[in-house]
Order: structure tokens, then sequence, then C-alpha cells
């Protein structure tokens, strides 16, 4: 049996800060030198970055399109927290939601099906609790501590038979459970200890203590609640954590606008209105890897607009398509909406990712494979000269390229590197002519951390035509999620972007602390790590 230790990070409710503690005690215990792996047995999210599968539930021969799998970007934000390399099994079962109460099932990376809750929970629940457990006994035996992560709130009685990211973590693993609870909402104290009431009678044992998230104001006014607290339960506050953001990547899309509504990121940089560009990204009703567009909003000068999909983009310097989770669905909303005449009509620096890449071809063919079921060929908005066909393989795979930029990257040279998660292979049409600013060098080689190194030894260069993306006057298209996490491709298309715009870029201060090395402060300077005895060995 492993020896690992192992806390469950659980929380009262949804968003109340749950990936952050569990990062920045990652990163401080790895900083301690301890051996530490986050998990999270079952995620919900379209936020999923490529990863490595655990070598375990690899098969012999296996080649590239089973080495690679899928989990919630949450997790592989934390396992680099804890400066470990992502795999499967830091989130082991993870569901991506495709709208109409289903959702796409992935477990140890590779994607099961697409069903409905009651199916998962009939027909499929009990293997992912296995594979849940598999993963989590393998990392319990590399490491000496295991960080897990819950999901929404550990309280919700009419899930506690199937809870497998709270209940079945907790009870699989023996951890020790700390609750989180987020006061901005209010109610804090009644939200603690309805919680422990609701927990059963098992899981109460386990809970350690309790950490308050998101305060502001005066502590000294919190403290005789705090008190209250302690002696109605006999459970410990260990922590008051202020009300901060580290910057990690956001989960899921709760942080973004409803579908129909506009909303702005990094507009609190103190650079005036008259001296920035407004990247507007037309919000897709199933949006995914969002997290792609967090790079630009964390520049000086840079406005993120999440838009609805009939906004005229007038106000845009530079328009950003997204992935889809859904693309065929999402297309044919966006051309209802009128968003391909205004995208013909725009002239600054356009860039599809993903999806949003195959919106910009001519056609989507064989798209009954995406679920629609109503039309083998659906046209695209016919702004680069390539055609998407669609079979049921996704690939999945970390990535690192070449680029050798133009169009709205106009000028970048050098390595980019990311992942790709996409159905459907994307070609030029007939004999078209296309730019194509991508060269694959080496997939799937891709080590994390924050000082990586890397060397080119073994590089070939492949190239892979409008497979890896297209150029073609100020648009671009590319498969590669993470792109603007590359300075080179980011500086590109901001330069691109402030010289059409006809402003001068405004100059990056000092650099800033990770955001893991943050959110490790916030953890270590608010909450008794000691008194959960996690830097002991076992």
């Amino acid at each position: 049996m492993p020896t690992a230790r192992t806390l469950l990070v659980a929380g009262t409710a949804s968003h109340v800060g749950k990936s952050t503690v569990v990062a920045g005690l990652c990163r401080h215990l790895a900083d301690r030198g301890v051996s530490v792996a986050p998990f999270k047995a079952q995620n919900m999210s379209n936020n999923a970055r490529a990863v490595p599968r655990s070598s375990a539930v690899v098969t012999d021969g296996a080649d590239e399109s089973t080495a690679f799998g899928e989990i919630g970007v949450s997790q592989y934000v934390q396992a680099r927290a804890a400066r470990v390399r992502p795999t499967t099994d830091h989130n082991p079962v993870l569901l991506k939601p495709r709208g109409d109460g289903q959702s796409q099932l992935v477990v140890d990376g590779v994607a099961v099906g697409n069903f409905e809750a009651g199916n998962y929970y009939s027909d499929h629940w009990h293997d992912a609790r296995e594979a849940a457990r598999a993963a989590h006994d393998r990392l319990a035996d590399a490491h000496d501590v295991v960080v897990a992560e819950g999901a929404g709130s550990i309280a919700e009685i009419n899930l506690h038979d199937r809870d497998l990211a709270n209940v079945e973590t907790a009870r699989i693993s023996g951890a020790d459970i700390l609750l989180v609870a987020d006061i901005e909402r209010g109610g804090v104290f009644a939200s603690l200890v309805g919680t422990l009431e609701l927990l059963p009678d098992d899981l109460r044992e386990q809970v350690v203590g309790v950490v308050v998230n998101k305060f502001r104001g005066d502590l000294s006014i919190l403290e005789p609640g705090l008190d209250a607290f302690e002696e109605r339960t006999g459970v410990p506050v260990l922590g008051v954590l202020p009300y901060d953001d580290p910057g990690l990547p956001a989960e899921d899309s709760v942080s973004l606008p409803p579908v129909g509504e506009r909303s702005v990121v990094g507009d609190s940089d103190g650079v005036a209105e008259a001296e920035s560009v407004t990247v507007a990204v037309p919000r897709l009703p199933h949006i995914s890897n969002f997290t792609d567009l967090e790079p630009l909003a964390a520049e000086p000068g840079v406005r993120v607009a999440y838009v609805p999909l009939d906004d005229p983009l007038a106000d845009a310097d530079a328009v950003v398509l997204p992935g889809t989770k859904n693309t065929v669905d999402d297309l044919l909303a966006a051309r209802e909406a009128g968003l391909g005449a205004v995208l013909a009509a725009f002239d600054g620096p356009l860039v599809g990712l993903c999806g949003g890449y195959q919106f910009l071809g001519e056609r989507l063919t064989n798209a009954a494979v995406e679920g629609t079921g109503e039309a083998e060929s659906v046209g695209g908005f016919g702004l680069l000269p390539v055609e998407t066909r669609f079979d049921p393989k996704k690939r999945v795979t970390e990535a690192r390229w070449q680029l050798d930029g133009t169009g709205p990257l106009a000028g970048a040279r050098g390595t980019v590197e990311g992942y790709e998660i996409h159905t459907g292979q994307t070609r030029a049409v007939g004999d078209a002519e296309i730019e194509t600013p991508f060269t694959r060098t080496r997939d799937g080689e891709r080590t994390t951390g924050d000082d990586d190194e890397r060397t080119d030894d073994d590089d070939v260069a492949e190239s892979d035509g409008a497979t890896l993306g297209a150029a073609n006057a100020n648009v671009l298209g590319t498969y590669l999620h993470g792109l603007f996490e590359n300075q080179v491709a980011r500086d590109a298309f901001l330069d691109v972007t402030f010289a059409a715009a006809g402003r001068s870029r405004p100059k990056s201060g000092e650099a800033t602390r990770s955001p893991f090395d943050r959110a490790a402060t916030l953890v270590a300077d608010h909450v008794d790590v000691a008194a959960l005895g996690l830097d002991s060995r076992h």
C-alpha cells in the first residue's frame, strides 16, 4: 500500500479557491525539498492540456495517438507548481461539457465517448473510479505527498455515493481533509458548519482544519467568529487568505461573460485607453481552451475583450477566434450572427486557434462526425484557402514547431511550443497556394517546469503544410494551443497589432514573479502549513 501522505483540499462550494491553495501548497512543499504531486480524481472543464499518458496505461508498441492524453488545465498548472512533469495520472478522469446535458468522458487521457450524466454514473462511473484509484496509488508510490483537489462542494449529499473527486478520493487515499470556504460570498460560517454537519461520519473524522479565503478588511473583526467556530466544531482555522489573484489560468468558463454579453480583461494595468489596443475574442457558446488568451491580457496596454457573436468589432484592433468544443455548432451560430461578414470586412490582424482556424477555411466536411448529424459539409468563413475534414480520431500531443512568421506574426522567427487537441485534418483547397508559417520540428518531447532546458539534437524538420497552420495577408490560423505563451509569437502579434492601430507599444515593466511562486507565498504567509505536517518524511 502506498505510504505517501495525501491531503484533500475540499471546498464548501465551487470557485472558493481550491485550485490556488493546491498550487500554492505544491510549490511551497517542492521548494522545501518535498517530493509532491497534485491529483484530481475527476475534473469537469473544457480547458485541457495535452500531456504524456502514464506509462502504466500505455500499451506496448504505443504510437503518438496513445502516448499523449488530456487533463484539466488546473492539474497541468499544479504539476508545474510541484516541479514535476504533468501526466494523465494527475487528472485521470476528465469530463468535457458539450451542451444538452452531455459531456465527453476522458479516462487516463483518452476520450471514451459522449454521455449524459445518468449514463455516465450507471455505466462508466465504476471504471472511472478504478482508474482514479490506480492513478492515485501510482502517484503515492512515487512521491512523499499527494495534494488532491476536490470538486465543487464536498457536502452534496445527493452525490455522496458517487462523488469521485471528494468522497471517494478521501476514502481511497485515507486523506486528511482541509476545507476551503469563500468569505467574499457571505455566509462563510454557515457554509463551514453546514458542510461539516453534512459530511459522512467517516470523513468528518478526517477533517484537520479549514481555510477562509478571499478576505478583505480588518482581521480583528473576523477573529471572534473564528473563535466561535472553533469552539462549536472543534476544527481549527488554519488560515485566512486575503483577496488576491496570483495569476493562475482559469479552470473553466465561469470566469467568462455569458453568451451575448461583453467583458474586458487586462484593463487594470494603469495604461491609458488611448495608448492601449483591444483584442476582440468572439464569445463562442462552447468556447474551450480560452487560457490561450491570458498571456495577451497580461501584457501592458492590451485589453482582451470577450464580445457577443454579433458584435460589429468597431473598437477592435485585432481579433482572435478561440477554440471550441463543438466546432460545427459554434460555426453555425457565428454565421447566423453575421460574424463571417464582419470578419471579412475587418482589416486588422486576425488569428484563429484550433476550432477558430477551422472556421477561417472554405468548408468543413464529414461534419456529421461532430455530432450534428445535419450536414456533411458546412461552409466556413472563406478567409483562408483551406478545408477541414473531420474524422473520429482525435489528435492529442505536445508540440514543438519552428515559426517563420508572416501576416499577424510577421517578423517572428524561432521555436514555439504548445499542444494540439483536435479532430479533423486541415489541408489546402485544390491547388491553392498558402503561406505556411510553421514547420514541425519535434512533437512529444516537451518537458515542463519553470527552468526547462531543451536541446535540438534530434530535431527533424518536417513540413506539414496546412495541417499546422496557414496565413493569408492579415489572417492566420493554427492548431497550436499555447501559441501566445511563446514570447516570440506574442511579441510579433502585439507589435503588428499596435502598429496597425497606429500606437506605440508600452514597454513591459520589471519581470514579475511566476504565479506559482505568488501562490506559494500567499499560502505560506497566511496558512499554518506546519500544522498539516506535510513536510515530514514517511
